[in-house]
């Protein structure tokens, strides 16, 4: 049951573009206990088009090809499986009618280049776009299901779930269930060992994905039926979360370090303030990215220069010259300051020299401090952190991030 992606798109060749539509089919196939075999692109050249929608239909059970759809002349996808087939380009009237009717939507008149995204070589099974004017198709090439999707990520991700999942799902001769577990604090290799022989003794299959700054591990398990696949899926998980512990995994599925965060906030009641130098902000940004951050974040304070650190949150001058802005004192003085500034209980500081200028022999590029404060009690971390200047930025966010998770669980711990 081999599936090919075929991205097409002259900007992607060129690689103006970052192909991750193409990264996020092979995750999205794999998932349903499918082979990628292949993965192909291919610019905006119908001859090229056509040749390799030939070969993968000879090869292939699936393509899911994305891209091209669009009303413009360098859209040129649907001509090409047309010509590969050998069959004309017929107008859906359906299809025709509910591009009007968005355009209508938005208060505009559908521009006549677009009466092209209607058109679909005969014989295709239509696909409807619930989000976008570029409809989708179907149709078989060679030995191979091929579907045919928009380009742009959200729509072709809708559109996927809506008709390609369950066409994979049924071919299917096993089932598959997969637990994604997410990490942080440890290389990739150092995951992989500490899980050395999980495999074996559960017969499962991990998986393993670097998103930095985090390593996500996936335990995939094969039945007869979905919930034996399931049974032992969770089962190898549980195995796999006791081997690495809750200091490094903190969560599953699409749960983010911030919301697990929030998540332990909202259960003891907290409000989160952050007094951010080195990071820019880094932490705030990573909270409000998720609908809901009220219920656990109060605010910031980016406190990049001194003169910040000082009037708006209190650190004392004095403390600045004798230990400088990175330093203990300064982390935990901050911590404090931003508690007492946005009347919160629970305030993370983050401070340091994120590069690539800024060191001292004393202080190299990377040294981050990270200071807690909690109900009037001072927690602190030092870390000298590799890497160029955003990846200390990153690596600094999660670890503040972290350190605050071990501490909500060890006083939840300690209530229980």
């Amino acid at each position: 049951m081999s599936v090919a992606i075929l991205s097409l798109g002259t900007e992607l060749v060129r690689g103006e573009l970052v192909n991750g539509n193409a990264r996020w089919l092979a995750e999205a196939v794999s998932d349903e206990g499918l082979e990628v075999s292949e993965i192909a692109c291919v610019g905006d050249h119908p001859a090229q088009i056509v040749e390799t929608l030939a070969r993968l239909g000879h090869k292939q059970r699936f393509i899911v090809c994305t891209g091209g759809l669009g009303p413009t002349t360098d859209d040129v996808t649907t001509a090409a499986a047309a010509e590969v087939l050998g069959k004309p380009l017929v107008l859906d009237a359906h299809s025709l009618e509910r591009i009007k009717q968005r355009f209508q939507r938005f208060g505009r008149s559908m521009e006549a280049s677009n009466q092209k995204q209607a058109l679909f070589p005969e014989g295709a099974r239509v696909l409807d776009n619930l989000d976008g004017t570029a409809p989708g198709f179907a149709i078989r090439i060679g030995e191979a299901d091929a579907y045919f999707l928009p380009g742009v990520p959200h729509e072709m991700r809708l559109m996927f779930e809506s008709y390609v999942r369950p066409a994979l799902a049924s071919t299917q001769v096993s089932f598959v269930h997969q637990v994604r577990l997410n990490t942080f604090g440890r290389r990739e290799a150092a995951i992989n060992d500490m899980l050395d022989g999980i495999e074996n003794e559960f017969g499962v299959e991990l998986g393993y994905r670097a998103h930095f700054p985090e390593i996500q591990v996936k335990v995939l398990a094969r039945a007869a039926s979905a919930q034996p696949a399931r049974a032992l899926a969770e089962h190898a998980a549980l195995a796999v979360e006791e081997r690495l512990g809750s200091e490094l995994v903190f969560s599953r599925g699409e749960e983010t370090l911030p919301q697990a965060v929030g998540r332990l906030l909202e259960k003891e009641s907290l409000l989160l303030g952050l007094a951010e130098s080195c990071t820019g902000g880094l932490c705030a940004e990573l909270f409000t990215r998720h609908a809901g951050a009220s219920q656990h974040f109060a605010g910031a304070v980016v406190c990049y220069a001194d003169q910040v650190k000082q009037r708006t949150l209190g650190v004392p001058g004095e403390l600045l010259a004798a230990h400088g802005a990175v330093s203990q004192p300064v982390a935990e003085a901050m911590a404090r300051g931003v508690c007492q500034a946005l009347g919160v209980r629970l305030g993370l500081a983050i401070t340091g020299i994120a590069g690539p200028s800024g060191a001292t022999p004393e202080k190299p590029v990377g040294l981050v401090h990270l200071a807690l404060c909690h109900d009037n009690s001072i927690f602190h971390a030092e870390h000298v952190f590799p890497g160029e200047r955003w990846q200390v930025q990153w690596r600094a966010a999660f670890t503040g991030l972290s350190m605050l998770r071990q501490r909500l669980l060890e006083t939840a711990g300690a209530q229980d």
